[in-house]
């Protein structure tokens, strides 16, 4: 049987793009999926998909930089299938900036977005998940982050996305030994360029650029694996990977490059 059949998911970020595409796969799957995003209850895809599988897929409409509605809004995903299984985080955004645009406030929706809502969303599932699945296989029992392979060094102008998704990635590095005592796999994914809305923003040509589907497929393979990390596509995870291993005035000599001329 398919380790991800009946398997009960809450997907943050669900509504378009990567996430749109994992419901997808994850429904053919037959998993049970509590799917959210700000508006998740009036997307048009996702109340079509409802309609197909009624019985699989709950909507839940949830803003992650609301602070105040974090534990309610766990609640409510943690009781319509009497508990969860898996929690898959995938909620971004990205506002590209030079240091003469630096918009404070686009830094603080990023930070909010891309860090600081996973963080929330994991304390108030925690003692869920402790409580719920103490004995149970860490196989059966995930969380999994979709982070970034901007993660992996500081880009010029991409810094207000990076920077939230390296924390985001550290502290997953922390955690993971915590977790894994309390039978809670946790897993990273860092990917790289994925054509959506976020990347159409980017004005320059996108190494080894993917299609929703096809990241979402090695998503989905991501869940049924025991690796911490999943990073592809694998030229741009070798390119960043190599230039976060150089000494770092070798590494920023190679980025300088990158910026704008005029």
């Amino acid at each position: 049987m398919d380790l991800l059949n009946q398997n009960r998911i809450w997907i943050i970020g669900g509504s378009e793009g990567i996430g749109l595409e994992l419901t997808k796969q994850l429904l053919n799957k037959g998993s049970y999926l509590v799917v959210s995003a700000r508006k998740a209850e009036q997307s048009i895809e996702l109340v079509k998909l409802q309609a197909q599988y009624p019985k699989h897929l709950a909507l839940l409409n949830c803003d992650v930089s609301l602070k105040d509605e974090v534990q309610s809004k766990t609640n409510q995903a943690w009781s319509i299938y009497n508990g969860l299984d898996t929690w898959i985080y995938n909620a971004g955004t990205y506002h590209p900036m030079t240091l003469k645009e630096w918009d404070i406030n686009a830094f603080d929706k990023m930070n909010q977005v891309n860090y600081l809502g996973a963080v929330l969303f994991m304390h108030a599932l925690l003692p869920l998940f402790e409580k719920s699945h103490s004995s149970e296989k860490k196989s059966q029992t995930q969380w999994l982050w979709n982070i970034s392979l901007a993660s992996d060094f500081g880009l010029p102008y991409g810094g207000g996305y990076s920077a939230p998704k390296a924390a985001l990635q550290n502290l997953a590095e922390s955690l993971q030994p915590e977790l894994e005592e309390a039978n809670i796999q946790l897993k990273v994914v860092n990917h790289g360029f994925v054509k959506t809305r976020l990347t159409a923003k980017n004005d320059f040509t996108m190494m080894g650029l993917m299609k929703p589907d096809e990241a979402a497929k090695k998503i989905v393979l991501a869940l049924q694996k025991n690796h911490f990390e999943t990073r592809f596509p694998f030229s741009l995870a070798s390119t960043l990977g190599i230039i976060k291993r150089l000494p770092k005035s070798w590494a920023l000599k190679i980025t300088r490059t990158m910026l704008h001329k005029g």
